[in-house]
């Protein structure tokens, strides 16, 4: 049970995800997690709107597995394999933190001051969600895919896209935690 608490070390999970590439090659299969929305959107009926959602979803609908296992897992982890210890953090992010108002910083794995019930329900946190929400989806369209489709698929295909999207992946990144999270905390 220890070394299902313990991070993985990468000789162990970056060998399991080439596997996984490879048997996803090998039945040429594309992943990624935005595509699900399409998905989603075409069972809905979204195709009466637009002509992009007339698809055949029932080619993609081993994707929505993985949604559902990711959604499954992401429970069980936090629910049972969580560990209760105090996470390490350097003490300068505890300090960069705690200065824009984020008090108790690695004693929790989500912080209360943005992910309690109150903070995400405020009109802050209301705005935060839905500007973020449209951002993140318009982002993932806009660059044909998401973070784990580009950076995972997309540069194991060795696909110059990818490397252009996973390179503005991480500027955005960077942009957003020293500029724009500050400014909004």
């Amino acid at each position: 049970m220890d070394f299902i608490l313990q991070p993985w070390p990468w000789y162990v999970s970056g060998p399991a995800i080439a596997f996984v590439m490879l048997l996803l090659f090998y039945f040429g299969k594309t992943f990624g997690v935005s595509s699900n929305l399409e998905t989603l959107c075409t069972i809905g009926g979204a195709g009466r709107f637009n002509s992009y959602f007339n698809s055949d979803w029932k080619s993609n609908a081993w994707n929505l597995t993985f949604i559902a296992g990711t959604i499954i897992g992401g429970f069980i982890s936090y629910q049972w394999l969580s560990t209760n210890e105090v996470i390490a953090l350097n003490t300068q992010t505890v300090q960069d933190l705690s200065d824009i108002g984020i008090q108790n910083a690695g004693q929790t794995y989500l912080p209360k001051e943005i992910f309690s019930i109150n903070s995400i329900l405020s009109f802050k946190g209301i705005l935060i969600l839905l500007l973020g929400g449209f951002l993140v989806g318009f982002g993932a369209r806009y660059a044909g895919g998401c973070t784990s489709g580009h950076a995972i698929v997309g540069l194991s295909n060795l696909e110059k896209p990818s490397l252009i999207a996973v390179i503005g992946f991480f500027i955005g990144g960077l942009i957003m935690t020293w500029v724009l999270i500050p400014l909004i905390f």
